[in-house]
Protein backbone atom coordinates (compact mmCIF):
# COMPACT_ATOMS: atom_id res chain seq x y z
CA UNK A 1 0.00 0.00 0.00
CA UNK A 2 2.96 2.30 1.01
CA UNK A 3 4.62 1.28 -2.84
CA UNK A 4 1.11 2.75 -4.44
CA UNK A 5 0.72 5.61 -1.78
CA UNK A 6 4.11 6.53 -2.90
CA UNK A 7 3.72 6.19 -6.41
CA UNK A 8 0.56 8.33 -6.78
CA UNK A 9 2.12 10.91 -5.11
CA UNK A 10 5.24 11.20 -7.25
CA UNK A 11 3.09 10.91 -10.19
CA UNK A 12 0.77 13.92 -9.14
CA UNK A 13 3.77 16.31 -8.40
CA UNK A 14 5.56 14.94 -11.49
CA UNK A 15 1.19 15.97 -13.32
CA UNK A 16 1.58 19.56 -10.87
CA UNK A 17 4.96 20.32 -12.19
CA UNK A 18 4.22 19.74 -15.72
CA UNK A 19 0.95 21.61 -15.63
CA UNK A 20 2.88 24.74 -14.00
CA UNK A 21 5.97 24.50 -16.19
CA UNK A 22 3.05 25.18 -19.37
CA UNK A 23 3.28 28.73 -21.01
CA UNK A 24 0.63 29.91 -23.11
CA UNK A 25 1.95 30.81 -26.77
CA UNK A 26 0.42 32.73 -29.23
CA UNK A 27 0.76 29.55 -31.83
CA UNK A 28 4.07 27.76 -33.03
CA UNK A 29 6.39 28.86 -36.10
CA UNK A 30 5.85 25.77 -37.63
CA UNK A 31 3.72 24.88 -40.86
CA UNK A 32 1.16 23.22 -39.04
CA UNK A 33 -1.99 24.85 -40.22
CA UNK A 34 -3.66 25.06 -37.52
CA UNK A 35 -4.99 28.94 -36.65
CA UNK A 36 -7.68 30.09 -34.63
CA UNK A 37 -7.59 33.48 -36.04
CA UNK A 38 -11.25 34.38 -33.81
CA UNK A 39 -10.24 32.81 -30.87
CA UNK A 40 -6.84 35.34 -30.92
CA UNK A 41 -8.97 38.20 -31.10
CA UNK A 42 -11.38 37.45 -28.35
CA UNK A 43 -7.86 37.01 -26.35
CA UNK A 44 -7.10 40.47 -27.57
CA UNK A 45 -10.18 41.48 -26.43
CA UNK A 46 -9.79 39.37 -22.80
CA UNK A 47 -6.15 41.21 -22.58
CA UNK A 48 -8.13 45.05 -23.33
CA UNK A 49 -10.44 44.02 -20.81
CA UNK A 50 -7.83 43.34 -18.27
CA UNK A 51 -5.72 45.78 -18.47
CA UNK A 52 -8.62 48.38 -18.65
CA UNK A 53 -9.70 46.78 -15.06
CA UNK A 54 -5.48 47.08 -14.30
CA UNK A 55 -5.72 50.67 -14.75
CA UNK A 56 -9.01 51.17 -12.72
CA UNK A 57 -7.57 49.46 -9.63
CA UNK A 58 -4.23 51.07 -9.92
CA UNK A 59 -5.94 54.43 -10.27
CA UNK A 60 -8.82 53.81 -7.36
CA UNK A 61 -5.73 52.76 -5.48
CA UNK A 62 -3.10 55.78 -5.66
CA UNK A 63 -6.41 57.79 -4.33
CA UNK A 64 -6.21 55.93 -1.19
CA UNK A 65 -4.62 57.97 1.90
CA UNK A 66 -2.65 55.26 2.91
CA UNK A 67 -2.33 53.13 -0.76
CA UNK A 68 -1.60 49.12 -0.19
CA UNK A 69 1.62 49.52 -2.61
CA UNK A 70 1.75 45.54 -2.62
CA UNK A 71 -1.40 45.76 -4.34
CA UNK A 72 -0.99 48.35 -6.18
CA UNK A 73 2.45 46.89 -7.66
CA UNK A 74 0.56 43.50 -8.53
CA UNK A 75 -1.87 45.38 -10.66
CA UNK A 76 0.74 47.80 -12.75
CA UNK A 77 2.61 43.66 -13.07
CA UNK A 78 -1.03 42.67 -13.98
CA UNK A 79 -1.24 45.13 -16.58
CA UNK A 80 2.15 44.88 -18.37
CA UNK A 81 1.64 41.00 -18.70
CA UNK A 82 -1.29 41.59 -20.51
CA UNK A 83 0.41 44.38 -22.40
CA UNK A 84 2.99 41.81 -23.43
CA UNK A 85 0.82 39.63 -24.39
CA UNK A 86 -1.28 41.31 -26.74
CA UNK A 87 1.91 42.63 -28.51
CA UNK A 88 2.96 38.47 -28.40
CA UNK A 89 -0.19 37.84 -30.09
CA UNK A 90 0.09 40.93 -32.52
CA UNK A 91 3.43 39.90 -33.90
CA UNK A 92 3.93 36.10 -33.24
CA UNK A 93 0.58 35.43 -34.36
CA UNK A 94 -0.61 37.73 -36.79
CA UNK A 95 2.31 39.74 -38.27
CA UNK A 96 4.70 36.48 -38.67
CA UNK A 97 2.45 34.16 -39.32
CA UNK A 98 -1.11 35.06 -40.40
CA UNK A 99 -0.84 38.34 -42.61
CA UNK A 100 0.70 37.06 -46.17
CA UNK A 101 2.99 39.56 -47.61
CA UNK A 102 1.14 40.73 -50.59
CA UNK A 103 2.12 42.07 -54.14
CA UNK A 104 1.56 45.66 -54.79
CA UNK A 105 0.39 44.46 -58.14
CA UNK A 106 -2.80 43.30 -57.33
CA UNK A 107 -4.51 46.61 -55.70
CA UNK A 108 -7.00 45.63 -53.91
CA UNK A 109 -4.88 42.76 -51.88
CA UNK A 110 -2.54 44.96 -51.58
CA UNK A 111 -4.57 47.85 -49.68
CA UNK A 112 -6.27 45.30 -47.39
CA UNK A 113 -2.35 44.03 -46.66
CA UNK A 114 -1.65 47.39 -45.92
CA UNK A 115 -4.29 48.51 -44.01
CA UNK A 116 -3.97 45.36 -41.73
CA UNK A 117 0.01 45.95 -41.33
CA UNK A 118 -1.04 49.77 -39.70
CA UNK A 119 -4.29 48.33 -37.52
CA UNK A 120 -1.50 45.43 -36.03
CA UNK A 121 1.10 48.30 -35.79
CA UNK A 122 -1.05 50.31 -33.78
CA UNK A 123 -2.26 47.66 -31.32
CA UNK A 124 1.25 47.02 -30.90
CA UNK A 125 1.83 51.18 -30.13
CA UNK A 126 -1.36 51.13 -27.91
CA UNK A 127 -0.37 48.21 -25.90
CA UNK A 128 3.15 49.94 -24.88
CA UNK A 129 1.31 53.11 -24.42
CA UNK A 130 -0.60 51.39 -21.72
CA UNK A 131 2.62 49.98 -20.02
CA UNK A 132 3.23 54.21 -19.28
CA UNK A 133 0.06 55.10 -17.91
CA UNK A 134 -3.22 54.34 -16.77
CA UNK A 135 -5.20 56.58 -19.17
CA UNK A 136 -8.35 54.96 -20.03
CA UNK A 137 -8.19 56.71 -23.56
CA UNK A 138 -5.65 54.63 -24.54
CA UNK A 139 -8.28 51.65 -23.88
CA UNK A 140 -10.42 53.28 -26.01
CA UNK A 141 -8.15 53.24 -28.82
CA UNK A 142 -6.82 49.57 -28.74
CA UNK A 143 -10.73 48.47 -28.80
CA UNK A 144 -11.40 50.46 -31.69
CA UNK A 145 -7.96 49.75 -33.40
CA UNK A 146 -8.84 46.06 -32.56
CA UNK A 147 -12.53 46.15 -33.85
CA UNK A 148 -11.25 47.41 -37.24
CA UNK A 149 -8.42 45.17 -37.62
CA UNK A 150 -11.33 42.39 -36.80
CA UNK A 151 -13.34 44.20 -39.88
CA UNK A 152 -10.05 44.68 -42.13
CA UNK A 153 -9.12 41.07 -41.46
CA UNK A 154 -12.28 38.58 -41.67
CA UNK A 155 -13.74 41.26 -44.03
CA UNK A 156 -16.95 43.35 -43.01
CA UNK A 157 -19.71 40.14 -42.92
CA UNK A 158 -18.04 38.94 -39.59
Amino acid sequence: MKKITKLFSAALIMGIIALSSFQAKAHCEIPCGIYGDSVRIALLYEHIETIEKSMNQINELSKSENPDYNQLVRWVMNKEEHAKEMQEIVSQYFLHQRVKITSSADEAAYRKYVKQLELLHHLSVFAMKSKQSTDLSIIDTLREKLHLFEHAYFGDDH
